[in-house]
Order: C-alpha cells, then structure tokens, then sequence
C-alpha cells in the first residue's frame, strides 16, 4: 500500500532531510499576488479591467487628438495617473501585509510526534 515518510529537520536527521527536501515541493504558504519584478505590469492590467478607468484612459487618448481636444492634454492625465497611483499604492501595502503575515506563518515553530 502507499506510505509517507517523515524525516525531521533537526538532530542526527538533518543530512537526510536536507538531501531528500530537495527532490519535493515545500509546503510553504504564499498569499501575495505581486512579485517586485510583476507589480507594475500586472496592476496596471488589473487596474484597466475597470470600466472606469478605461474611460478615464479613453478621455485622455481622445484629447490627444488636435481635432477633438477640449482640454490641456495634461490636465486630462491627472485624474487617471491620481486614481491609479491611490490604487497601485494601496495594493502594494495590502499585498506587503501579506507577505509580512506569510513569513510569520512559514516560520512558525511546529511540533514533530515522536514515540
């Protein structure tokens, strides 16, 4: 039938397990949805999935036309660049608190059943 081994990570066992953890997945927990490499591109496409920003950001492609500018072309901007940036801002620090509460959960100390 199937068996699971279980080989603590302290004391005499410590060459075997670090030879075997190698070969498995960890079980380590990860919540975050951001890396530092991903955060810009992907909250921007998570941002542009709103309507509302979509027509923030039509407005502005559209007052970049000479024929149709009602506005200074800046002025346009600043709604959208202020909205996104509140928003990028604020996610960072969400997904930041949960890396933080991530790591304290894969520190934690775990007791190990022995007969």
């Amino acid at each position: 039938g199937k068996h699971r081994i279980v080989i603590p990570c302290s004391g005499h066992f410590k060459e075997e397990y670090e030879k075997l953890s190698k070969l498995y997945m960890n079980n380590k927990i990860r919540t975050t949805r951001y890396t530092l490499l991903n955060f810009i591109p992907q909250n921007l496409f998570e941002q542009f999935h709103r309507v509302a920003n979509l027509y923030f950001l039509f407005l502005v492609v559209l007052n970049w036309v000479p024929l149709v500018e009602a506005f200074q072309k800046e002025i346009t901007m600043l709604p959208l660049i202020g909205v996104l940036t509140i928003i990028a801002v604020k996610d960072g620090l969400e997904d930041y608190s949960r890396y933080k509460m991530d790591k304290q959960i894969n520190n934690l100390l775990t007791k190990v059943y022995s007969r």
